[in-house]
């Protein structure tokens, strides 16, 4: 095969790669069981590396540094120089897993192959635990996870060889796994309430003309300052840590959801929130909020993969409000939050921007991704997984753990795993910043206690579906006297701030909440379709 050019975006992410953040997608299967190592290489065999030829190809940088690599096929491919057999050493525990896993990403995948590897460590309790790690420049988060879950069948006997086609054996019913592993993605979405973010395809062409509002997303995206700075914004060192929760069942993350009016999403993200907060505070580096990075799936999970595979994903900020003390107030505002980032445009402009990037030479690009990454502290993901258990090679998968990378100056990767009726939730931390990311962990898992422990919110009182469904008649002269006062002020609070309004006694607004208020601040000006007049705003509201 002659060589192929690799694509502009999964050239950007070929390039992040830095020794303190290594752009590789790491995961941790848990069986309770051996598996058979013969047979796991003979599905990495016809069910990965022949249907998928990414698995298979050397990344060929050009001459001289000039322009974008390629794809060529490995004319010395041995898969046996990707399969590794590992012991876990004694006690064979979860915290020596860790040590092990840790040990495992920081190290960088050898260029002078594929960029993949698979291990098989035996010696995790009764069973074997396995940890794959795929470099991004191959493909992103979601359609790994596709890719991975292909490899997987719904029983223990099941045979190697991929599923049969209507013709048979063969290439057609390789590829068809994955289409089969994206339906059944998007059904778990749908039953267990959890959601990747993802744009309508159908907006995607559209992105490019939408005038005022995406000149304004993109200056957001690219004029954002950095972000606060805490004890999780230090400088990145080599050295990494990783860690997981204990499973949470999915129905008890849902009951929570159904009795505070949010999404098991909010929950999740809402936990994290107030670890993160007391984990701040136990270090005396408490501020009103950061900012985290969250890919934003652009490709349609019932659609099929081409065979190329590559990145189809953008990236939308995402602040979490960790100066928020009270636990219900916190997650109303991270629904609130997370319900506007889900309507957003950054993600299709962001991965316009990659595009961008990706072409230029190296030094530069790894400065142009350096404006992304100094303005977010962590990177959060949620990887959607199947509601059913899969085995593979014959043995049940009882675990599955993510590690999503983090970036550039980014010292904290955040990932949150569904699959087979409950949530893990993971990290992966730079050692020097959080050296004891089991400590956000443990709190993670009590502030989802808090939550559990939320009174559910009141349904109205038939009365009061009565009087909204029948209106009463206008209020007396002497009742609109009365109720004007309360009227003006809830006005006053709904109109955006202007630059000479006095500032309230309350928390300072956000960078978010300056910047909204700023671009319709320049509407009413009649300057909304000049991003300079928003700019402008917005630093008249931030110096008020």
């Amino acid at each position: 095969m002659s060589a192929q050019r690799m694509s502009n975006a999964d050239a950007a992410w070929l390039h992040m790669d830095r020794p303190t953040n290594l752009m590789v997608v790491n995961a941790l299967l848990v069986f309770e069981e051996p598996v058979d190592a013969d047979r796991v290489k003979e599905i990495l065999r016809s069910r990965l590396v022949e249907p998928f030829p990414r698995f298979r190809q050397l990344v060929i940088e050009p001459r001289l540094g000039v322009g974008v690599p390629s794809w060529e096929d490995d004319p010395n491919f041995d898969l046996d120089l990707h399969v590794h057999h590992l012991a876990l050493p004694a006690p064979g525990d979860k915290r020596a897993l860790e040590e092990l896993v840790s040990d495992l990403i920081a190290s960088p995948l050898d260029r002078r192959k594929p960029l993949w590897d698979w291990y098989l460590v035996d010696g995790f309790g009764g069973g074997m635990a396995m940890v794959v790690r795929i470099h991004h420049c191959i493909a992103d988060g979601i359609a790994l996870s596709r890719v991975l879950l292909s490899l997987t069948d719904t029983h223990a006997d099941a045979g190697i060889a991929p599923p049969r086609d209507g013709a048979g054996r063969g290439r057609l019913g390789s590829i068809a796994a994955p289409v089969k592993a994206g339906a059944g993605l998007v059904q778990a979405g749908i039953h267990e309430g959890i959601e990747i973010l993802t744009h309508p395809s159908a907006e995607l062409p559209a992105l490019a003309s939408r005038g005022t509002a995406d000149a304004a997303t993109l200056a957001k995206l690219l004029l954002t300052g950095s972000d606060a700075k805490t004890v999780l914004s230090a400088k990145p060192r080599v050295a990494r840590r990783v860690t997981w929760s204990e499973r949470i069942p999915l129905d008890d993350l849902k009951a929570i959801g159904h009795a505070t009016g949010t999404t098991v999403n909010d929950v999740l993200t809402a936990a994290m929130t107030g670890a993160l907060r007391r984990y701040l505070l136990g270090r005396d580096s408490l501020v009103d909020e950061i900012r985290t990075m969250v890919p934003y799936n652009l490709r349609p999970l019932d659609e099929p993969l081409p065979r190329e595979l590559g990145n189809r994903f953008g990236l939308v900020y995402l602040t979490l409000p960790v100066g928020i003390a009270d636990p219900a107030e916190r997650l109303a505002e991270v629904h609130r939050r997370m319900d506007a980032i889900k309507h957003s445009r950054e993600g299709g402009l962001s991965y316009a921007i990659l595009e961008a990037v990706g072409l230029t030479p190296h030094q530069i690009e790894q400065r142009l991704l350096d404006v992304f990454t100094q303005k977010t502290s962590a990177v959060l993901s949620n990887t959607l997984g199947l509601r059913e258990p899969v085995y593979f090679a014959g043995s049940k998968i009882a675990g599955v753990v993510p590690w999503v990378p983090a970036a550039g100056t980014i010292g904290m990767g955040i990932d949150m795993m569904s699959y087979n009726g409950g949530v893990t939730v993971s990290l992966q931390v730079d050692a020097g910043l959080i050296p004891d990311p089991e400590t956000i962990i443990a709190d993670y898992e009590r502030e989802v206690e808090t939550l559990r422990q939320l009174k559910p919110a009141k349904p109205p009182t038939r009365e009061k579906r009565a009087t909204a469904a029948h209106p009463t008649k206008p209020a007396t002269r002497e009742k609109r006297a009365t109720a004007a006062p309360a009227v003006a002020r809830a006005k006053r609070a709904a109109r955006p701030a202007s630059p000479s309004a006095p500032r309230a006694n309350t928390r300072s607004p956000s960078y978010d909440e300056i910047s909204e208020r700023a671009y319709f601040i320049s509407l009413q000006e009649g300057g909304g379709e000049d991003v300079a007049n928003w700019l402008r705003a917005e630093r008249e509201l931030a110096t008020a």
